[in-house]
């Protein structure tokens, strides 16, 4: 098992948060986080581009290639892979692998379960040593059916864990680990469900934070610069310009305040 692995099998649930450039993902290794993955959304978003679209592949590759050898460990949000086709998506794996990154996640679209499927084995195939998180989107972009049926297949093909964001109810969450066993399971925070606490109660593995601290980053820049513009004094800490200029180098010693 791999150290990225274990850490799906600690004390608690491995809590990762979703960095956009090299200065946000290096901030949260300062902080003390020994895994960070990419939010797809920010990636996209920095870039001017639409997430969810196959658009941002040169992107993430080169994030993958600023962070990778960076002292944290780095799990890539890959979208679908960036390919319909099963062998191009394990190529673009190899290249992940290749320049450090430890996980890839993958998401359905709940396209078929077969494709999927091919997808997270010629991934197996070509990267052996990452850890594919399988996410299937029947609770983010449907009702929940079919979500059993779609991570049985995707551990069949070999995925290390499964994610399946937009679950909070703690009912189904509990009886979706049970079915899991020893299967890591993934959910996406959100502020309206459950807690970490009660997360780390339910056997959950992973807790993904996605684009919200993007998001939360975006959110408190306007806020900021509303607040000065009514003549009043923004609040809330920010980041010193040294701070800010530190996590932006690469090769930086801040890098690993984290470890």
């Amino acid at each position: 098992m791999t150290g990225f692995a274990e850490l799906h099998h600690g004390a608690g649930p491995l809590l990762l948060p979703g960095a956009w450039d090299h200065a946000s993902a290096t901030a949260f290794a300062a902080e003390g986080f020994r895994a960070v993955g990419t939010t797809s959304l920010g990636v996209a978003a920095a870039a001017g581009l639409p997430d969810g679209t196959s658009a941002t592949r040169d992107e993430t590759l080169r994030l993958a290639l600023t962070l990778g050898s960076a002292p944290f460990l780095l799990s890539v949000d890959a979208e679908g892979g960036y390919s319909e086709v099963p062998e191009e998506v394990g190529e673009f794996a190899r290249l992940l692998a290749a320049v450090g990154a430890v996980g890839i996640n993958l998401e359905d679209g709940l396209g078929p379960v077969e494709r999927h499927a091919a997808k997270i084995a010629a991934v197996k195939a070509a990267a052996p040593e990452l850890f594919v998180n399988a996410r299937t989107d029947t609770c983010w972009l449907g009702d929940g059916e079919g979500t059993l049926r779609r991570l049985d297949a995707y551990r069949e093909a070999g995925a290390d864990g499964v994610f399946v964001p937009g679950l909070t109810d703690p009912r189904r969450i509990a009886a979706l680990v049970r079915h899991l066993d020893e299967v890591p399971l993934n959910v996406l925070y959100s502020p309206a469900g459950p807690t970490l606490g009660r997360l780390t109660d339910l056997g959950v593995r992973r807790v993904s934070l996605g684009s919200l601290p993007y998001r939360r980053a975006l959110g408190a820049a306007l806020e900021a610069v509303r607040e000065i513009r009514a003549g009043r004094t923004p609040r809330g800490a920010a980041p010193s310009y040294a701070d800010a200029d530190a996590w932006a180098r690469r090769g930086d010693p801040a890098h690993s305040a984290g470890r």
